[in-house]
């Protein structure tokens, strides 16, 4: 299953999602790939630490994401697969594709040379190596973005309970349809994942009702705010290698149950 993690608003809990659930899936036993679309590299540096940061003295992590779509504008005879992208983590069954600070340079080549379906072809491919693959997205409706829908088969999308969240999350929603209707018949909302949720005050619990009473797919699982998701990314070790037992691992794996029990 191809999943994406969508959301056009940052600081939502996109990359903390997609790595989480990817390592859940891989502790389970399913051979598993985080493909990072984000220039911030988030994903990729939780995932693969030290390995993965980069400066000014420091070259950023090759190959990666940004380097497959560069050689798609250089018209090569024969191009690279995306399997030669992908890089092992520390964790057994999981692999990434990083990304590149340089994305952003190229974004506007792509569009202009109509580059849009070449990340779903690739991922197709690569689905019958792996049994899951979760795409981690720029908070942006980009090429990027666009690309990744076009790719997944189910949307996962985070929402932080707040009004401002609540008016965007009905125009995601339409750009999720829209590229549905447009490009990929087989993209399906799988879900809004209730992110940083706080269960004893009113306002998160009254708009989670208010979504679910619309008809909206509110999971049930809903994920709480905590500081050991800090501690988590500066050891860059998923929830389920940190604190097994910890609330919020165990949130996430109910999470990721859902996931798997439709």
């Amino acid at each position: 299953m191809r999943r994406v993690v969508f959301n056009q608003k940052g600081g939502v809990g996109k990359s903390s999602i997609t790595v989480n659930l990817a390592a859940i899936s891989a502790s389970q036993g399913l051979k598993t790939l985080v493909v990072d679309l984000d220039p911030q590299c988030n994903a990729t540096q939780y995932l693969l630490g030290e390995a993965a940061e980069f400066s000014r003295d420091k070259p950023e992590l090759t190959p990666n994401i940004g380097q497959f779509f560069a050689q798609i504008l250089q018209f090569k005879l024969k191009e690279k697969p995306l399997s030669e992208y992908v890089h092992r983590t520390p964790f057994d069954n999981l692999h990434v594709i990083p990304s590149n600070p340089e994305l952003g340079e190229i974004e506007h080549m792509l569009e202009s040379k109509h580059k849009i379906f070449k990340l779903a072809s690739a991922l197709k491919e690569l689905s019958n190596t792996y049994d899951a693959i979760y795409i981690d997205t720029p908070p942006a409706f980009n090429f990027y973005t666009l690309s990744a829908l076009i790719a997944a088969q189910r949307c996962l999308i985070p929402f932080d309970c707040d009004a401002f969240s609540r008016r965007a999350l009905y125009t995601l929603l339409e750009n999720v349809g829209e590229a549905k209707a447009d490009h990929n018949d087989d993209l399906e909302v799988e879900g809004i994942i209730v992110n940083q949720f706080q269960p004893r005050a009113t306002l998160p619990v009254k708009l989670v009702e208010e979504l679910r009473s619309e008809g909206l797919p509110i999971f049930q699982s809903h994920l709480s705010s905590s500081v050991i998701m800090k501690e988590s990314h500066e050891k860059s070790l998923p929830l389920v290698h940190l604190s097994p037992k910890h609330k919020l691992t165990e949130e996430y794996t109910a999470l990721f149950r859902e996931l798997y029990s439709a």
